[in-house]
């Protein structure tokens, strides 16, 4: 019998976003001067997957593309090159009938859920509109449907005809995700979904997401910048940097021995009991422009380790003996 596929299979994907030159731009181009048109490598050949009911946790520091790469799993953006497949299957950016059943299967929920939630809509309307248009339930029984999932999420349904501005933030958080089980998926993307609330707050929700997993089965996409947030809820967690994976592994391998120079540095930042009178030492330098990428390994004009093979050789993910991938030359050692 054939190894059933993953739920979610991310295939070499690449993300490029062209800046384009602006009329005075042209013209000085046509005067001679030295300008072109830049491109920003957001997503730059990136692998990974998502099995049944897994948690996958995507962290890394802003601007190292998570967000996109996010999106390109939801189906909201379009890869620049490589393929997402939802079981097996390409998930198409076209109004095909089987485009739409797939986009329905893969949820995304947002950071700031004020943003994401029609403030004219109210709350019955914003949760139930997206199984009301794919006919998810039969018309007569939209209304129910809707007050089992905010139930389900923790909401009461009396208040389904309040606006958005009228719920707490921790609230509106609940109705984003109530809106993306409203259409019944399998996968929902995370992204930051809990980073803009308190920590109290945030607790709640994560205990949430975690209550829903196993209720449902549902796989998720937990992007975040938070580590110590993505330890409590994945089983296995992918490291980017600049638009690369460097690092992917199992949760517990990865922060209890991180093996990327990066990967280190960002675990040694998450504070611990038993290291509280570490003094903690912050990655030297700034991240890099995506617009002007360093040659070879990205991390290298950052990382104490790096030598001159990795200012010239994009390291290759490399799987290693415990089972994780780490795209670093100090493997080859």
């Amino acid at each position: 019998m054939s190894e059933q596929p993953p739920v979610i299979e991310v295939c070499h994907v690449s993300r490029r976003f062209s800046r384009r030159l602006d009329l005075v731009q042209r013209v000085a181009r046509r005067l001679g001067a030295r300008v072109h048109e830049r491109t920003v490598h957001a997503v730059d050949d990136v692998s990974l997957t998502i099995g049944e009911g897994e948690a996958v946790g995507l962290v890394g520091e802003s601007g190292c593309g998570k967000s996109t790469l996010g999106r390109l799993v939801a189906g909201i953006d379009t890869p620049s090159a490589g393929e997402v497949r939802f079981r097996g299957q390409p998930v198409a950016q076209d109004d095909s009938e089987a485009a739409r059943r797939t986009a329905l299967k893969i949820q995304m929920i947002f950071q700031d859920p004020l943003d994401s939630l029609n403030p004219r809509h109210r709350m019955g309307r914003i949760v139930g509109e997206g199984a009301r248009y794919h006919r998810v339930v039969p018309s007569g029984e939209i209304d129910s449907h809707v007050d089992t999932v905010l139930e389900q999420v923790g909401l009461d349904p009396s208040m389904k005809s309040r606006f958005p501005h009228q719920f707490s933030g921790g609230q509106r958080q609940r109705i984003g995700i109530a809106r993306a089980l409203a259409v019944r998926p399998e996968v929902v993307v995370c992204d930051e979904s809990v980073a803009s609330l308190d920590v109290s707050i945030q607790a709640q929700i994560i205990n949430l997401f975690m209550r829903l997993r196993a209720e449902l089965g549902l796989a998720y996409l937990f992007i975040s910048h938070d580590i110590g947030v993505v330890r409590h809820i994945a089983d296995r967690v992918v490291v980017m940097y600049l638009g690369r994976v460097v690092e992917e592994g199992p949760t517990k391998t990865l922060f209890d021995a991180p093996n990327h120079p990066y990967t280190q540095a960002l675990m040694s930042e998450v504070p611990r009991l038993d290291n509280r009178h570490v003094d903690f030492n912050p990655i030297t330098g700034e991240i890099p422009s995506p617009l002007d990428p360093p040659s070879g390994c990205h991390f290298h004009p950052r990382c104490p380790h790096a030598h001159e093979r990795c200012r010239m050789e994009v390291p290759r993910l490399k799987r290693l003996a415990d089972g994780r991938f780490s795209a670093c030359h100090l493997n080859d050692a």
